[in-house]
């Protein structure tokens, strides 16, 4: 499989509009990148994709990275650091969780969409959306950089 075939266009569709939904309860900025890693441990290329697609650049610190790395079967979510001062130590574990059940009955969409809900829900205790808030980030899918 490959992060084209991952989801198709119309799951893509549906998980940019659960985005678009989830940033209205936060001001938090929330991604998906799809890639085929082949080279480093699946977590040193998130935070490297992070970088690379400019997450760090959002004014509160509090952009969201799902990363999913086809090839090795491994999902992750990572925040930048203006969340993680701020969320308990578990915070991302029952988000995890929820896609990662999804992902074991190939339901990728259904948990990317779960998780990215809940990310919006979460995240809103801490990062409340505001009624002049900007959406810093595209919400649009990134594959292979």
């Amino acid at each position: 499989m490959t992060p084209e075939d991952f989801l198709s266009e119309k799951e893509e569709k549906r998980i940019i509009e659960v985005i678009k939904i989830a940033e209205k309860n936060t001001s938090g900025e929330i991604r998906v990148h799809l890639e085929s890693n082949k080279q480093k441990p699946s977590m040193q290329r998130a935070w490297e994709v992070f970088k690379h697609i400019g997450m760090q650049n959002t004014k509160e610190d509090n952009g969201v990275l799902f990363y999913v790395d086809i090839i090795h079967n491994v999902f992750t979510v990572i925040g930048d650091k203006g969340i993680d001062k701020v969320v308990p130590s578990d915070f991302w574990v029952s988000i995890k969780d929820q896609v990662i059940n999804h992902f074991k009955n190939e339901e990728f969409a259904d948990g990317l969409i779960a998780g990215i809900t809940e990310v919006g829900y979460k995240l809103k205790a801490y990062f409340p959306y505001q009624s002049d808030d900007i959406n810093e980030l595209p919400d649009e899918i990134s594959k292979n950089l």
